[in-house]
């Protein structure tokens, strides 16, 4: 990388602070410098030091700083060649006039620009995904898991069998009903239901724990838990309601899953029924049309996007 010896009028300046552009000036022996370096501290808002190096002291006595005309005019004289990444004279030159100006703007109002964000960070979000059965509420969390992995989901108890495929401890906690009713009377759930013969509950230290270390929650619940959530966190939460394209649709889907009875078909098929006519109890209904699962967690990423751009931000608390 070439380099270059800045000129005595340049060498006065010794700090530029980009971040509240102060200019500190003081006389220091000229040094050598890459182009590069001193452009892209510029750029880059970090104080940079021009005359660096073990043998620079600062003097007794001090002269007037140069102008910026004659600095900029100075420096660009000292640089012939483009170095390696690029930086011209013209472009070193310009990143300087770009510190003047931002100085003399601050000076025209008075305070410093602020360096931080001007929105706070977006706050953990509680997202309740429910749905009938069948409709393909895991399939959708799943795929939700792969493409947002900033996201937790909170792994449900229940005392149902286990299905083939799933896994203790990642689709659910299987355990007894005696040990589910243990933890129902050590208040250990934040809800808990009764369906379809089989016990669901919510453990709350997942959610307490995930929610303090700032990520988003994914609870899985039926639409009678996602009521109890609602009377617990009220609008604090993001409540989703996913549906088939159609009943018919919904229908198949159970029928090839081949793990109900006739008579729990027909169960199913009238709960998914009256659930739905809970539809306005939620924020948002997503359709999981068959073959387009892409599609609805697209759905579901940009709902997550919209909340966490909201103005006032919802704060769950458990």
């Amino acid at each position: 990388m070439s380099a270059f010896r800045l000129p005595p009028r340049a060498a006065r300046l010794v700090l530029v602070k980009s971040h509240r552009c102060v200019r500190d000036f003081h006389r220091f022996p000229p040094q050598r410098m890459t182009a590069s370096r001193l452009f892209c501290s510029l750029k880059l808002g970090r104080v940079s030091e021009l005359c660096s190096g073990s043998g620079s002291r600062r003097p007794k006595h001090h002269r007037p700083p140069p102008s910026w005309s004659s600095l900029l005019s100075s420096f660009a004289s000292g640089c012939k060649d483009k170095d390696s990444t690029g930086a011209s004279p013209s472009d070193i030159a310009s990143g300087l006039n770009e510190v003047k100006m931002m100085t003399q703007l601050e000076e025209a109002l008075g305070t410093p620009f602020d360096v931080g964000p001007q929105v706070p960070a977006p706050k953990p979000l509680v997202i309740v995904i429910s749905g009938p059965s069948g409709v393909g509420k895991d399939s959708v969390i799943k795929r939700l898991q792969e493409v947002r992995k900033e996201i937790h989901f909170v792994v449900t108890a229940t005392s149902r069998q286990k299905r083939p495929g799933e896994v203790h401890g990642v689709d659910y906690y299987f355990v007894s009903k005696e040990e589910f009713e243990e933890m129902i009377d050590k208040k250990e759930l934040l809800e808990h239901a009764l369906v379809y013969g089989d016990y669901k509950g919510i453990p709350k230290k997942q959610v307490r724990d995930c929610l303090a270390e700032g990520k988003d929650v994914v609870l899985r619940v039926d639409v009678q838990g996602a009521a109890t959530v609602r009377s617990i966190l009220g609008s604090n939460a993001v409540f989703i309601y996913i549906v088939a394209e159609s009943e018919f649709a919904l229908v198949k889907r159970l029928i090839e899953r081949k793990t109900e009875s006739m008579e729990k078909l027909v169960v199913r098929v009238a709960t998914a029924r009256d659930e739905l006519k809970r539809l306005e109890e939620f924020d948002y209904a997503v359709v999981n049309s068959d073959g387009q699962l892409e599609r609805s967690v697209n759905a579901i990423c940009g709902i997550i996007d919209a909340e966490k751009s909201r103005v006032i931000q919802k704060l769950a608390s458990i």
